[in-house]
């Protein structure tokens, strides 16, 4: 890999190569500074007209911590319950609140182009998740480890978290130092030509 690229090889391993799901966790706490950090680079990722329709609710408290235990598949529920943070991330539908002010060149492409519900809501779930995937690696940058889930009772989570209908949950991520027996074996990867062509 040459030598000039903006990320040396330490980097990018911690970002990528190197980086697992991780499944157990230590009991060391992670605090809202921490929380805040990983917002600070996350809040680049690209979204389409600068939608940004990511929002995260931070489960601290022992009852929220213990409703979304239940909501869990069942491979999903122990480390929930054990890691010391666990963000819900979900796709708020009615980001075109914001857009006067997140995308003031086209104060009007709310209604111009996200007038239609479904439309609205297509580019809200696209948008967020790629907010998720800068989500993770924020986790990672900060020395954390993240293991995102996906294997929860999404109409559950929304009635539990998001009562207000508007947001559709994406993703359970939990946040911490690695705890032993942490991580899986690696799984394989497709190969570059399995993925990659040219037209």
């Amino acid at each position: 890999m040459p030598a000039d690229y903006a990320l040396d090889k330490a980097a990018q391993d911690l970002l990528f190569r190197s980086a697992r799901t991780a499944n157990t966790f230590t009991d060391e706490p992670v605090n809202d500074a921490q929380v805040e950090d990983i917002y600070d680079l996350m809040k680049w990722a690209p979204t389409s007209f600068n939608q940004q329709p990511l929002r995260v609710v931070l489960v601290r408290s022992g009852q929220a911590r213990d409703n979304l235990v239940s909501l869990m598949w069942d491979n999903n529920q122990e480390k929930t319950r054990n890691a010391p943070l666990v963000a819900v991330l979900a796709a708020d539908t009615q980001f075109t609140e914001h857009m006067p002010t997140q995308f003031p060149v086209f104060p009007q492409a709310a209604d111009v182009f996200f007038g239609e519900k479904q439309v609205r809501e297509e580019s809200a779930s696209f948008n967020a998740a790629l907010q998720v995937g800068y989500f993770i690696l924020g986790v990672r940058a900060i020395g954390l480890a993240a293991g995102p889930m996906s294997g929860f009772d999404v109409d559950g989570v929304n009635r539990e978290f998001f009562s207000d209908g508007r947001h559709r949950a994406l993703a359970v991520v939990n946040i911490g130092k690695p705890g032993q027996d942490a991580w899986y074996d690696r799984l394989p990867r497709l190969g570059y030509d399995q993925v990659v062509s040219t037209v």
